[in-house]
């Protein structure tokens, strides 16, 4: 119990000067000092630790968004956590067919790129914020960190990053489910989702093999054509009409050309849209690598104002009874990019 004394005695002591230097050292130097004293040490532990970090939060900076980058990143990460971290934890990303594993709290993977060797960390901090929010409140912040030496910057910035992005999206879109939407007719969200599992392929298709393999050249040569549709100047879609009675295959054609591609379907109901401007905005709340489905277009509710004869309508309702036309929209990229082309 003595020495305790005696050990408690001189951290008391210790304490006591450290306040008292802090007093004289607040008195006699001025008040900038510290800052002076925190720029020169930055830059002996920048000349000394020659490493840069990037950190890429979960949340956006509102919190009320998860970081579509995050996302992207930890997709990414997913093919290297599997086979490189020690320590993994398994996870459900919303509209993913299959668990993703990725690294656990506070664990590191290495990764290369260009004969460069970067170090990729899964961090997670505790939130201090303390307000009252009519969004949910996120305890925990979690991070990546991206660490590389100074020398390599403008390959990290440039092409690694980029690289990053690209490979994410391409394991997202493999891992995720794709989905059926259909256009609202009253207020709130704009579309409507289901998960799209039709098992339908042009393996399965009943369809002359000669124009089935034509098809399919020219869908897979549409998903490989960004660069020829910039260059051009042109949006990245192509279009396609389904022609024919009900139960000839149209709906079994546009499955299988969503299983080929890997993209979602929008059923686009013309009748429920009120006007020009509902369907512009429809168009553009459309995600990038979409199928567009209009059934009967020619048929549809006139959206210009300008069928206005009955005689003419009677004809409709007619050619309506005899067959049916499905208008396919493929596109890659974002609609609101070029909406009207």
């Amino acid at each position: 119990m003595a020495k305790m004394g005696e050990m408690w005695g001189q951290l008391g002591s210790v304490m006591a000067s450290m306040m008292f230097a802090y007093a004289m050292f607040k008195q006699f130097f001025p008040d900038n000092l510290g800052d002076i004293l925190e720029k020169y040490g930055q830059k002996l532990v920048a000349y000394v630790y020659p490493y840069i970090q990037i950190t890429f939060d979960e949340y956006d900076s509102d919190f009320h968004r998860r970081s579509e980058v995050y996302s992207t990143i930890q997709s990414y990460l997913s093919t290297k956590s599997s086979t490189r971290a020690k320590r993994l934890k398994a996870h459900e990303v919303k509209g993913s067919k299959a668990l993703v594993l990725g690294m656990d709290d506070n664990e590191e993977v290495t990764d290369e790129f260009q004969g460069i060797k970067l170090w990729w960390a899964s961090k997670k901090s505790a939130s201090k914020k303390a307000s009252f929010s009519f969004f949910p409140e996120y305890d925990d912040r979690k991070m990546y960190k991206l660490t590389f030496h100074r020398r390599h910057r403008d390959i990290v910035m440039g092409s690694y990053l980029d690289h990053v992005r690209q490979e994410g999206k391409a394991i997202a879109v493999k891992n995720r489910q794709r989905k059926l939407y259909i256009n609202n007719t009253g207020k709130g969200t704009k579309w409507s989702h289901v998960v799209f599992e039709h098992p339908a392929t042009f393996e399965t298709l009943a369809m002359d093999p000669k124009e089935k393999q034509s098809i399919i050249n020219d869908l897979l040569k549409f998903g490989k054509g960004k660069d020829y549709y910039k260059k051009i100047g042109k949006a990245w879609k192509r279009g396609y009409l389904l022609y024919g009675p009900p139960g000839t295959g149209k709906s079994t054609m546009i499955s299988a050309i969503s299983n080929l591609m890997n993209y979602d379907v929008y059923d686009l109901e013309l009748t429920a849209v009120k006007d020009n401007t509902e369907l512009r905005k429809l168009l553009i709340d459309i995600s990038g690598k979409a199928i567009i489905v209009i059934e009967d277009i020619d048929c549809s509710l006139d959206l210009t104002g300008q069928r206005k004869n009955k005689k003419v309508e009677e004809a409709k309702d007619a050619q309506r009874n005899r067959r049916r036309a499905v208008t396919v929209c493929v596109f890659t990229g974002q609609m609101n990019q070029n909406p009207g082309t």
